[in-house]
């Protein structure tokens, strides 16, 4: 059997700096990683997650995951909790031997939970720690994506507007799901940090599943609540429409940076730039199967129809 760490690309930031950035390309994709400390915070409890086969053959198989975390405890234990979480997402996901990703993902995050949350309850140092995970896997041409927290995971698509796939597991989401408050109460929120499903808090986790299908062209952003509680979804959009990826994400980053920043900051932006394997969207009874293109209102059509004239 080959060793397993020698044929992995296993990229986890950050490495203790205040800003941390990762960049690869390649003839199909293009990838930057950028994570900061932000302006009130003494350490990161943020991290993320880059990973690959080296061998085509198992790449074509098991596709690229990637994924962002952002822990919480006190003293060194959220930092503790949301680097396990993405190591061990690595580790579990490509050592397991199989074709169903969703169930590879699920299974995966249910071990990671089971490590924390052990982990937690044996060592007073670790006491309470938890993390988020919004993981994603590209397959040829799908993507899945696997969500606890209130991490997000956007698309932007070139003629539609940038969409939030995922849903936060917070009380300020429940209470806007339900109407019972509009977004800019959501932003404005006192309660906002406040979630309702976290990695090793309980012995079980209970995990979102999502599939869409991937075109040429797309860029998909990965990023903490540090991130998306600074910035709109229009400041999304121009940022992940720069022509140049990491000039995109430092724009959205900095953003956050010149608000003040109270939490780290972190993203993942991967863009399709060449040639995706067609695949079809393995099936799941716990996946959503959901479309990156975001319907545009009938007044937003009208807008921008006399907008362009």
């Amino acid at each position: 059997m080959v060793d397993f760490q020698q044929n992995i690309l296993k990229e986890i930031g950050p490495h203790n700096e205040k800003r941390y950035t990762f960049n690869l390309k390649d003839e199909i994709l293009q990838v930057c990683m950028i994570s900061d400390i932000g302006c009130r915070r003494t350490n990161n409890e943020d991290h993320c997650l880059f990973s690959r086969s080296q061998d085509y053959n198992s790449r074509n198989h098991s596709g690229i995951l990637t994924a962002v975390a952002d822990g919480m405890g006190g003293a060194v234990a959220g930092e503790h909790a949301s680097e396990m979480a993405v190591s061990l997402l690595c580790d579990y996901y490509f050592q397991t031997e199989g074709d169903n990703i969703p169930e590879l993902l699920l299974n995966a995050i249910q071990r990671i939970n089971t490590d924390i949350f052990n982990l937690s309850e044996s060592n007073p140092a670790y006491f309470g720690m938890g993390t988020t995970l919004s993981a994603l896997v590209i397959h040829g041409d799908v993507g899945y994506i696997a969500q606890v927290g209130d991490s997000r995971v956007y698309v932007y698509r070139d003629d539609f507007p940038v969409k939030q796939i995922t849903e936060d597991h917070s009380i300020v989401a429940e209470q806007l799901k339900e109407g019972l408050i509009n977004e800019e109460e959501a932003r404005n929120h006192i309660l906002k940090n406040l979630i309702t499903r976290a990695l090793g808090i309980k012995e079980t986790v209970e995990t979102d599943l999502y599939g869409f299908k991937i075109k040429t062209g797309d860029t998909i952003l990965l990023c903490s609540d540090g991130l998306s509680n600074m910035i709109t979804d229009e400041q999304i959009q121009q940022g992940l429409s720069s022509e140049k990826l990491e000039d995109g994400l430092d724009y959205l980053i900095d953003i956050a940076i010149n608000e003040g920043a109270p939490d780290n900051v972190t993203a993942v932006a991967l863009r399709i730039i060449g040639d995706l394997e067609h695949k079809d969207i393995i099936k799941h009874e716990k996946m959503l199967i959901v479309s990156p293109e975001k319907k545009l209102s009938f007044f937003q059509k009208i807008f921008d129809f006399f907008s362009s004239r």
